[in-house]
């Protein structure tokens, strides 16, 4: 599993899966559902969080990168935790959660939600700060 990779201040941390399991026929869910269950694990979010978060955008995408094709979600930013004085009028952090892979990896509804949900807060745990290897620590690896 890759970690995190620094260049210029910048993370890309990356949550892939060792190996997206063959479950037959691929579900079925559009790019709209998808979308609304990523809005429904942002808006799960605790508040005093989501007010902490600073320039960041989610995003759905319907497959990753072809080098990559088993990652399920992407942080390209800088976290909180390393920004200084020097931070200012830089664009904004960028979450992407794949469609593709985690509807290949998962045979129900429900697993894609619950996939979906730990995406979204392992992303938005590194824009936080909180490493790869804090995540696996507390289930969201």
């Amino acid at each position: 599993m890759r970690t995190s990779a620094r260049a210029a201040g910048r993370v890309l941390a990356r949550r892939p899966r060792a190996r997206v399991p063959d479950n037959g026929p691929v579900l079925e869910m559009t790019r709209e559902e998808f979308e609304e269950l990523v809005a429904e694990a942002l808006d799960r979010i605790p508040p005093e969080l989501t007010r902490l978060m600073d320039n960041v955008a989610v995003f759905v995408e319907d497959e990753p990168p072809a080098d990559d094709p088993e990652l399920l979600g992407l942080y390209e930013g800088t976290p909180l935790t390393d920004r200084g004085e020097w931070y200012a009028g830089v664009l904004p952090d960028r979450i992407t959660v794949y469609r593709g892979p985690t509807l290949r990896m998962c045979a129900t509804r429900e697993e894609v939600v619950e996939e979906t949900e730990v995406t979204v807060v392992h992303e938005i745990a590194h824009h936080f700060g909180i490493d790869d290897a804090r995540l696996h620590a507390l289930g969201y690896g």
